[in-house]
């Protein structure tokens, strides 16, 4: 049973890359539209991955995302920011981000399936065989730790140099702006993750138990 376990394990680990490698090359696949902005999904995979292998493997898949992440930054769609997710665009004075873009374009996302997991788990104890609410709680929560925690790093590790690339105003707060960013992107993102981690994750223990 351990066996078939660990092979189980792998192939949907296998799975969940190359989802997450065809919603980074197929952006319509990866960003859906909501009139006023694009909500990103690409983090669903790491969430459900996660609750249901655990938060080492979830770990690993945020890892996966991370380096997607930087690829399409720096190879498919790269843009006027792109120096924050990638060390191989240079920032507006030509120099390179180095070793704070990969902090932030890894870190983030790494912590995306362990505060799944740990979200998941700890509030089963709280809604008991309610399963759904929690599972929706611990996809919020994984989608609002990426959006949190990369926001922020950009504020602290770049600053005016992001400011000035994003054509924000320093003078009238840009951490006014980086609230704006959380709140435009990052709500709407919680809340899809939540409905699309119940729906995927019921699904997926349907067809197991089948």
């Amino acid at each position: 049973m351990n066996t078939v376990k660990k092979t189980r394990d792998m192939v949907i680990m296998a799975a969940f890359i190359s989802i997450m490698m065809i919603m980074t090359v197929v952006p319509v696949l990866g960003y859906i539209p909501l009139g006023f902005m694009n909500a990103t999904i690409i983090h669903i995979p790491v969430i459900v991955g996660a609750i249901l292998l655990g938060p080492k493997k979830g770990a690993v898949l945020g890892m996966v995302f991370g380096l997607t992440s930087m690829w399409k930054n720096t190879a498919l769609m790269p843009n006027l920011t792109s120096f924050v997710f990638s060390p191989f665009i240079p920032m507006p004075d030509g120099s390179s981000g180095g070793i704070k873009s990969i902090i932030i374009c890894i870190i983030p996302r790494i912590l995306i399936g362990v505060v799944a997991y740990y979200t998941y788990r700890g509030t089963l104890k709280i809604f008991g065989k309610n399963k759904k609410i929690s599972l929706a709680i611990a996809g919020a929560a994984g989608s609002i730790t990426n959006t949190l925690l990369v926001m922020n790093l950009i504020y602290v590790l770049f600053g005016s140099v992001y400011a000035e690339a994003a054509k924000a105003s320093v003078e009238h707060g840009l951490y006014g702006f980086i609230i704006g960013v959380i709140c435009m992107n990052g709500i709407p993102e919680a809340i899809l993750a939540g409905i699309l981690t119940v729906a995927i994750v019921t699904a997926l223990e349907k067809i197991k138990k089948d």
